[in-house]
């Protein structure tokens, strides 16, 4: 079943509440730090959580926006975990019942010099538990300059109302972009993505209004004067700290690719400046203050789970790592609920399995890095112009922008087809793509242009309309 799009749903308002501040209360408490430092020593085990009587104990926060109403860990799934910590010597960190799957998720500290995969394998023959599985790291799939600032002619351009600023049409080393003189954002002419990716000819009917991305990474800045009133809600399922959620540097370029204000006489142009996002930080900046940003298994499915409730329309995960059994299942979960999932690809030689290797999940590679997989969707990964926190801009390289401007061009689309279904627009988009010219070479790259052709065509079909390839190609519905 599609996504009701057009119409939020009781707990959507209700996660909603505030928009510019936190959705809703923390429901499970921070890991320790040695949990986000090493978490070879945790495990996250679930058990089962049938919810009859509410019971609720200390360590665990009841849901208050779920449609089913408060929810609870119940006493039999508190009786679970207190024998699973007794018998094999655990220690509870954190853990928060997740309603959407009626389970009790606990992430125990392992007893000092005890294997983890022996542990793992005499939890799963326990009749207790629900599953098991290493609390796993995920790392964020760009690789960006640390500068806060970028060259431009040969001079350093910095945050609008600073000294240095950008001529807004003037050629640069990346080549003219004509598109760009559509914007009156200084800084476009440095993004030949825009022309690239059809971006410009597409914005002319569609800039993704109404359309809500779950941007699942690190915090972002929020207040960068680019991302003004595009961040509709967020959430921190890291830490309560406020101030490093604004400092995060890959949630605010992902945001940025994705969503940036256009025509507002600053900064850059996103490719749906009229989308809304919901900052849902679930990584963090490692080191403090350094341009890597890591995941893990705990933090992930929190936010995961925020995005079904809030019916979001779209899930980016600029992020990539092992097969993870409890992300799969809510992102599967999501999927049913209509939910399109876009993944960036993990580079050569590193674990790979979530996001992308999950069936129907839309997997984006830097064009210029492309492997030849004929199912992996490209888009310019290059040296792509995004924000950075505190009003600045910087250019960034990665898989992660590349799966951000796929966000966007399925943004613009669902604007225009709000009942897209995550295989139509898959295929739209594969079918859709065009080979371009950029300063790597001639790349093949999606093309939000041609793909709005494609689904307007179908569009017609299914009003009665006859075009037989339009209908052949089966873009709409689920």
């Amino acid at each position: 079943m599609a996504p009701l799009r057009t119409m939020a749903c009781a707990s959507a308002l209700l996660l909603m509440v505030g928009c510019a501040t936190n959705i809703g209360p923390v429901r499970a408490p921070a890991l320790p730090t040695q949990a986000r430092a090493d978490p070879s020593h945790f495990v996250v085990v679930t058990v089962r959580n049938q919810q009859h009587a509410h019971a609720v104990r200390p360590g665990s926060t009841p849901r208050g926006y779920d449609s089913a109403g408060a929810y609870g860990i119940t006493a039999d799934a508190s009786s679970m975990v207190h024998g699973l910590e007794r018998d094999y010597g655990l220690k509870e960190v954190s853990a928060w019942p997740i309603a959407l799957l009626h389970i009790h998720c606990v992430v125990f500290r392992l007893p000092a010099e005890t294997g983890r995969l022996s542990t793992i394998a005499q939890l799963t023959r326990d009749s207790r538990v629900e599953s098991v599985q290493a609390l796993n790291e995920f790392t964020a799939q760009t690789r960006p300059e640390d500068s806060g600032s970028f060259e431009h002619n040969g001079r350093e351009v910095a945050a609008p109302g600073h000294e240095a600023t950008a001529p807004a049409h003037e050629a640069t080393d990346h080549g003219p972009v004509s598109g760009a003189n559509a914007y009156n954002d200084p800084y476009a002419p440095l993004q030949p993505s825009l022309d690239q990716l059809g971006v410009v000819q597409a914005q002319r009917r569609s800039r993704g209004a109404g359309v809500r991305i779950a941007v699942i990474d690190t915090g972002m800045d929020f207040e960068h004067p680019d991302l003004r009133d595009r961040v509709v809600a967020r959430r921190n399922f890291v830490d309560g700290d406020e101030s490093a959620f604004k400092r995060d540097r890959h949630g605010t370029q992902v945001a940025g690719v994705i969503a940036a204000q256009d025509n507002n006489g600053i900064g850059i142009v996103g490719i749906a400046p009229a989308a809304h996002l919901l900052a849902l930080k679930a990584c963090w900046q490692a080191p403090p203050g350094g341009p890597h940003a890591v995941c893990n298994s705990f933090t992930l499915a929190q936010a995961m789970e925020a995005a079904i409730v809030a019916r979001v329309d779209v899930v980016n995960l600029s992020l990539a790592g092992p097969p993870d059994p409890l992300l799969s299942r809510l992102l599967q979960l999501g999927m049913q609920q209509g939910i399109i999932y876009v993944g960036a690809v993990a580079p050569a030689g590193m674990a790979r399995g979530f996001p992308t290797d999950i069936p129907g999940v839309l997997a984006v590679q830097a064009a210029e890095d492309s492997s030849g997989n004929p199912r992996y969707l490209l888009a310019p990964g290059h040296d792509v112009l995004t924000l950075v926190p505190q009003g600045h801009y910087d250019f960034a390289t990665g898989n992660s922008l590349a799966a951000a401007e796929v966000s966007g061009i399925v943004a613009l689309v669902l604007a225009r087809s709000p009942h897209l279904s995550m295989a139509a627009a898959n295929s739209i988009l594969l079918r859709s793509s065009k080979q371009v010219a950029t300063a790597a070479g001639r790349l093949t790259c999606v093309n939000a242009q041609s793909a709005l052709d494609a689904v307007e065509s179908s569009t017609a079909c299914v009003a009665g309309t006859r075009c037989v390839a339009a209908k052949n190609a089966g873009a709409v519905g689920h």
